[in-house]
């Protein structure tokens, strides 16, 4: 029997994104539908354990400046580069535990940055008295900015060497020489690329490299060539001071103000409303600077101690020239790079900074995410594989892009069901192609079972390198060198047997092995959980699935809808199957459940039949997932689902199943309903566990596992 949902409306009002090429009849229709008439009345299989790479050639180190970057048009403004397609991503969001609603408006973080902006940074308002030129010197900046009311943007001239390490988000290129943001190198010709420098992260720096000049030029021509730039963007003559600031080794670079749907939906919250600007820290020490070029491209430069920017140990450094060597042809086989380590030991901005490092030599990096709490492109919940092509200049939560593989697992956390967790990584590792550097970011669970989920994880996917962080003066866990891996169990695989007498001894040449490289984190508040405001985890998973969901957003500047305004796809309860992956729920109660809650939208293989009522499955599946889903609403009446999705209609045509999870919406999306009159919806103060269905069970399947081995902590 084939599902069919049919299409209501001629055009869905969200834009296509990432059109699937597969074919099928469109069982998705969306309606215009009241809320309130919408809302409830009433085994895994196996898999290889290891992974065979292909043999490649070494490949030649490629040129920084790079073959696929678009040329920047003679007469760019503004408008024209509005961060059209420049995948603004977002990262990861959940709230975990609490039923009182959490107002942080008047937080101690809030009041002072208001009162900060108000009367100091101008809160980057372009201002009538904005000078033209603004020399920096005094304010402890070396290098001259020139502002340009016509075309709103500035101007910034470095000298080779300098460094601007900022607060604040803005649209970024590079008019001559050559610039570093995080490990990637930005050069002239190169498209504009967005920053973010949250207070929920380390501060972006902009350092200027200078200018390698071909061969054939001299200085006085490069010179020529640099002052004709700086006149070429701005609409007026720039001053004598500043032209006098320009020589052959400067760096010139543009900014530009950065308006996404993103930062207009985030900023709309009051919460929200200084995401990019300072932390309490920064603002107590006076670390911010003056100046009302920078302030009015949205940066805000910073000083003193505030102004490290990230903080890199001599191990760090060694790691990431190790890994870039190996990249470079040092191993006959593209390296696979495992990083580990506890809570808060910097993995996720290790890997930042070698993707952009890798960048710099390679078009793209494979990137497999198996940490479900702290994601890099996915909302939390979710394992992926993904394609990185571009440069990751900011935290998660700005770049969260469709991977090319994902599975929807539920939760922020794995204890509940290891097996599945592994298999699902498994499936996801089925589709690397092994053509290019491999990153495998993993959980900051290192003792006990997820230490050998570690285990397990270098041996499956055949590792050539683990990057093992760690803090203090003593390491969190054993190291994972290759001597302590041939006696190692892990949660699913053994150490090999060894020989008999009468068997030839193993030669440790033939065993698979790889290169362990430890690396000390030595930034300040190094494994200690973020104390201040949007650096707790709950707060990072919230920013990530509020990034996901700012999609629906229309991308011209405009009012922000609410989640109760969009229009929602219906759904036929027999075209789809539903199922709970965290915990035991009735089948007569789990459309409550699924109420008002964030699914997996997910792809079987198998067709689902449904006569009548809707079709629950009974065990969790490991298959593909396409994004989420807000189940806005449930009609029994006529066995109709309500969902709200920023996924294509194209995609869509192909999901036949909804899995509930343990991800939740951020309560600022419920309680922050602009335009709502009266009683909110799916809000309530008259609540009670004693209802039935309200509590959840949880089940933890396998912990008592015969034969756990305890690792040596």
């Amino acid at each position: 029997m084939t599902m069919k949902v049919h299409k209501v409306s001629s055009r869905s009002q969200h834009q296509q994104r990432n059109a699937t090429k597969r074919h099928g009849k469109n069982k998705w229709r969306k309606k215009i539908h009241s809320l309130d008439s919408t809302l409830l009345s009433t085994s895994v299989g196996t898999a290889n354990l290891e992974q065979p790479v292909p043999k490649r050639e070494k490949p030649t180190l490629k040129l920084l400046k790079k073959l696929y970057t678009k040329p920047i048009p003679e007469n760019s403004c503004a408008e024209e580069r509005k961060v059209k397609a420049t995948s603004v991503a977002f990262a990861h969001v959940h709230t975990n535990g609490g039923t009182e609603l959490d107002d942080r408006s008047n937080s101690v973080d809030s009041q002072e940055w208001s009162e900060y902006a108000k009367c100091v940074l101008q809160n980057g308002m372009e201002s009538s008295t904005l000078p033209k030129t603004n020399q920096m010197e005094e304010d402890g900046l070396h290098f001259h900015a020139h502002f340009d009311h016509t075309h709103n943007r500035a101007v910034l001239v470095m000298k080779q060497g300098q460094v601007l390490c900022f607060r604040g988000k803005c649209l970024l290129t590079c008019l001559y020489g050559h610039v570093e943001v995080l490990g990637f190198t930005i050069e002239e010709g190169q498209q504009p690329y967005p920053l973010f420098s949250p207070p929920s992260h380390c501060p972006l720096t902009i350092t200027a490299l200078g200018n390698n000049a071909p061969s054939g030029k001299n200085k006085k021509e490069g010179l020529l060539e640099a002052k004709a730039i700086v006149r070429k963007y701005l609409s007026s003559e720039p001053s004598k001071k500043l032209m006098s600031e320009l020589d052959s080794d400067s760096c010139v670079v543009l900014l530009e103000p950065l308006d996404t749907p993103l930062t207009r939906f985030l900023t709309s919250f009051s919460e929200l409303s200084e995401i990019f600007g300072l932390n309490s820290k920064e603002l107590k020490s006076q670390a911010a600077i003056y100046n009302p070029v920078l302030s009015a491209v949205g940066v805000t430069a910073l000083r003193g101690p505030c102004a490290q920017g990230l903080v890199m140990s001599r191990s760090y450094r060694e790691a990431i020239s190790s890994l870039l060597s190996a990249w470079a042809g040092e191993f006959e086989r593209c390296p696979i790079i495992l990083v580990c380590g506890g809570k808060s030991s910097g993995k996720s901005t290790f890997n930042r900074h070698l993707i952009n490092s890798l960048l710099n030599h390679t078009v793209s990096v494979e990137y497999l995410e198996c940490d479900l709490g702290q994601t890099e492109f996915t909302p939390p919940g979710c394992l992926s594989l993904s394609t990185v092509t571009e440069p990751l200049l900011g935290p998660p939560f700005t770049h969260l892009r469709d991977p090319e593989h994902m599975v929807y697992y539920g939760q922020a956390a794995c204890q509940a069901d290891i097996d599945r967790y592994l298999e699902s990584l498994k499936s996801l590792w089925r589709h690397v192609n092994g053509e290019n550097p491999v990153i495998i970011n993993t959980m900051g669970w290192i003792r006990g079972h997820g230490f050998q989920i570690l285990v397990d994880l270098i041996r499956l996917f055949s590792v050539t390198h683990v990057v093992q962080l760690s803090y203090g003066n003593a390491p969190q866990c054993q190291l994972l060198t290759p001597v302590f891996l041939r006696t190692a169990h892990g949660w699913q695989t053994h150490p090999p047997t060894p020989p008999t007498l009468t068997e030839e001894p193993v030669s440790h040449l033939s065993m698979r092995s790889h290169v362990f490289l430890s690396v000390q984190s030595e930034f300040e508040g190094a494994g200690t959980s973020g104390e201040m405001q949007h650096q707790r985890s709950n707060e990072l998973r919230d920013l990530a699935l509020l990034s996901y969901f700012s999609k629906l957003q229309s991308p011209e500047p405009g009012p922000i809808r609410p989640l109760h305004c969009f229009i929602p796809y219906q759904v036929p309860h027999s075209a789809v199957a539903i199922g709970v992956t965290h915990c035991e729920v009735a089948p007569n109660n789990i459309l409550y459940v699924a109420n008002a809650s964030i699914v997996g939208l997910c792809c079987l293989s198998e067709k689902v039949v449904g006569r009548e009522g809707s079709v629950v499955l009974s065990q969790t599946p490991i298959c593909q997932c396409v994004g989420l889903g807000v189940l806005r609403g449930v009609d029994m009446a006529r066995g109709l689902y309500f969902l709200v999705t920023p996924v294509s209609p194209s995609v869509l045509r192909h999901v036949n199943c909804l899995l509930l999870g343990e991800i939740t919406l951020p309560k600022i999306l419920l309680t922050k309903q602009h335009g709502v009159e009266g009683d909110l919806p799916y809000i309530t103060t008259d609540y009670s566990f004693e209802v039935q269905g309200a509590g959840k069970l949880h089940i933890y399947k396998g912990l008592a596992r015969p034969g756990f081995i305890k690792s040596n902590n």
